[in-house]
C-alpha cells in the first residue's frame, strides 16, 4: 500500500450527491479562494438518491401532493407546509436559473421540463376534501392559476390514459397546474460538480470511500480516505466537513463523535417503480399525477403517475411501492443497519418502531405484494393497463430519521434535518422528503449555522441577493415580487 498523503483543503464534501454539489457551488462562487475537495464512494457522481431512477422528487412544489396539506380535526386545510415547500422550490430555481445565466450551465432542458402537476382523488369524501384544498391554495398568490374540476369530460382532457374506459359514474376530481415540472436530480448535480471541477482549488474524487475522520487539537478534521481500487490510502484535513452522502451519512456522523449527533437512528426503507416505455401510452399522458394515500398509510405511500424523463428520454413511472432493505444505500452493505446501533440509538430506534406499528404493517404488506398484485394497484390509475407494457425497476434508498428527545424517545421524522457541531466546523444531512426539491433552502440553512460571520460579509450579502434575488425575503408576503421572479426563473430554465 502506498504512503498516505496529506492534503490541506478548506471545506470537505463527502458525496457527489445534490446537496454536496449544491452547497459546493454555492461556497465556490461566494468565496472564489476556497479549497474545496469532494469525496464519492461510487465511481460517477449522483450515482445514489439524486439519480433520476432513485429519485422521486420531480419538482416538489406541493402542487399535487396531497400529503403537504392535511385536514385538520374542524375540517379546514392546512396550508402551512405547502407554502413552505412552494417557495423553497422557487429558492430552488432562482439558483438554477442564475448559473444558467451566468453560463455555467448549458441548456436548462437537460435538467428541468415543464410537465403539469395533479392531483386526483374518487369519492364524494375525497372529492369534497380537493375542492377545499384548492380553495385553501388558491386564496394565495403562490398557487394562482390552479384549476379544478369534477367534470369527468374535463379530466379526460387533462389526463386521457388515465380517464380511458371509466363507466361506473363514481365522482371523481382533478387540479391542475401549468406551474409543475420534472427535475433531473442527476443531471443538475453532474452539471454543478462539472462547473466544480473545472474550478480552480477543487478537487474531486471518485471511487474514493471515507471511512473515519477525527478532529485536530486545532479543530480541523483529519479525514481517512480509502481509494480501493488502487489499493491507496489518503489522509486530508479541512477546516469544514459536509456530510451529505444520503444514507450513509448516519455512519459518518457516528463516526464523527460530536455530541449533537448522539442519539440518532434511521430507519432504512427501499422502493420499486413499475416503468413504462411503450410510446402510444407516454403520449397519452404528459402530466404528473399524485393520488392519495390510502388510510394508514405513511406519507411516503402516496401513489402517483409521472411523465418522466431518464436520461433525456420519456417514461412513466407509477409508484412507489416500498420495501425493506438494511441497506443504507442501495449499492450499500446489509450490515449497514445493525452497524448504526449505539448505545445512544438503540432504545430511540426500539421505541420509534413501537409506536409506528402501522408503519411495519405497511412494509410488510408491500414486501409481499407480487407483480400482478402491483399492476392492481396501477389499475387504480390506469384502469386499460396490461402487464406487457410495465416493468418493475428498482429505486433509492432513503432513510428515515429516528431522532431521540428527552426521554430517549425515538421519534420516526419524515422530513430532512441538519446536524451542526457546536464548533460549526461540521455537518452532516439526514432524512428524505422532499430532499433534492428543497437542497438550495437547506444549503442556505447551513451557511446560516456555520457560516454566520461569512453571512455577515458584503461580499457574501452581495453574492447572494445576485444567485438568489429573494434571498433575505418572503415570497409567501410578496405578491408582485414574487410573480415577477417567478416569471424571470422561468424565462431562463424555458418552463
Amino acid at each position: 500500500m502506498s504512503e498516505p498523503r496529506v492534503e490541506q483543503y478548506d471545506v470537505l464534501l463527502i458525496g457527489a450527491g445534490i446537496m454536496s454539489a449544491t452547497v459546493g457551488t454555492l461556497l465556490k462562487l461566494l468565496e472564489p479562494s476556497l479549497r474545496i475537495a469532494l469525496f464519492e464512494r461510487l465511481d460517477r457522481v449522483a450515482g445514489e438518491s439524486s439519480d433520476a431512477r432513485n429519485n422521486a422528487g420531480t419538482g416538489h412544489s406541493a402542487l399535487c401532493e396531497l400529503n403537504y396539506t392535511p385536514q385538520r380535526e374542524d375540517g379546514t386545510i392546512d396550508v402551512k407546509k405547502a407554502f413552505s415547500i412552494m417557495e423553497a422550490f422557487e429558492v430552488s430555481k432562482q439558483l438554477w436559473a442564475s448559473l444558467v445565466e451566468r453560463g455555467i450551465f448549458g441548456d436548462p432542458r437537460d435538467f428541468i421540463r415543464p410537465v403539469p402537476h395533479l392531483s386526483f382523488v374518487q369519492g364524494e369524501a375525497d372529492v369534497d376534501f380537493l375542492r377545499r384544498r384548492h380553495a385553501a391554495l388558491t386564496q394565495h398568490h403562490l398557487f394562482a392559476g390552479m384549476r379544478f374540476s369534477d367534470d369527468a369530460a374535463e379530466l379526460a382532457r387533462w389526463m386521457p390514459l388515465m380517464m380511458s374506459g371509466r363507466t361506473d359514474g363514481q365522482p371523481r376530481a382533478a387540479t391542475w397546474s401549468s406551474l409543475g415540472t420534472d427535475v433531473d436530480f442527476g443531471a443538475l448535480t453532474r452539471a454543478m460538480v462539472d462547473f466544480l471541477a473545472a474550478q480552480p482549488g477543487v478537487s474531486v474524487f471518485l471511487d474514493h470511500h471515507v471511512h473515519a475522520l477525527e478532529q485536530d487539537s486545532d479543530r480541523r478534521w483529519l479525514v481517512h480516505v480509502e481509494h480501493e481500487a488502487v489499493d491507496a490510502h489518503r489522509e486530508v484535513r479541512a477546516r469544514f466537513v459536509f456530510i451529505g452522502a444520503g444514507g450513509g451519512a448516519l455512519e459518518l456522523l457516528e463516526a464523527s463523535g460530536i455530541a449533537e449527533g448522539e442519539g440518532y437512528g434511521g430507519f432504512p426503507v427501499s422502493g420499486e417503480w413499475l416503468v413504462c416505455r411503450n410510446p402510444g401510452l407516454i403520449d397519452r399522458h404528459q402530466v404528473k399525477v399524485y393520488g392519495k394515500a390510502k388510510g394508514g398509510a405513511p406519507p411516503m405511500s402516496v401513489p402517483h403517475l409521472d411523465r418522466r424523463f431518464l436520461e433525456g428520454k420519456p417514461a412513466l413511472l407509477f409508484g412507489p411501492f416500498a420495501g425493506f432493505s438494511t441497506r443504507f444505500l442501495k449499492e450499500g452493505s446489509y450490515l449497514d443497519l445493525p452497524a448504526s446501533l449505539t448505545v445512544d440509538n438503540v432504545l430511540p430506534l426500539l421505541s420509534a418502531g413501537l409506536q409506528n406499528l402501522g408503519l411495519t404493517g405497511y412494509l410488510l404488506s408491500q414486501v409481499t405484494q407480487s407483480f400482478e398484485d402491483k399492476l392492481e394497484a396501477l389499475r387504480e390509475f390506469v384502469p386499460s393497463a396490461v402487464a406487457g407494457d410495465w416493468e418493475l425497476q428498482v429505486a433509492g434508498q432513503r432513510v428515515q430519521v429516528i431522532k431521540k428527545d428527552e426521554q430517549s424517545i425515538g421519534r420516526l421524522e419524515f422530513g430532512t434535518e441538519i446536524i451542526s457541531a457546536r464548533d460549526n466546523t461540521l455537518a452532516a444531512l439526514l432524512g428524505a422528503s422532499p430532499g433534492a426539491s428543497t437542497a438550495v433552502s437547506v444549503a442556505l440553512d447551513l451557511l446560516a449555522d456555520c457560516f454566520p460571520e461569512r453571512l455577515q460579509t458584503a461580499q457574501w450579502q452581495e453574492g447572494l441577493a445576485a444567485l438568489i434575488p429573494s434571498w433575505g425575503r418572503k415570497l409567501a408576503d410578496e405578491d408582485e415580487r414574487a410573480v415577477e421572479l417567478r416569471a424571470w426563473s422561468s424565462r431562463l430554465l424555458r418552463l
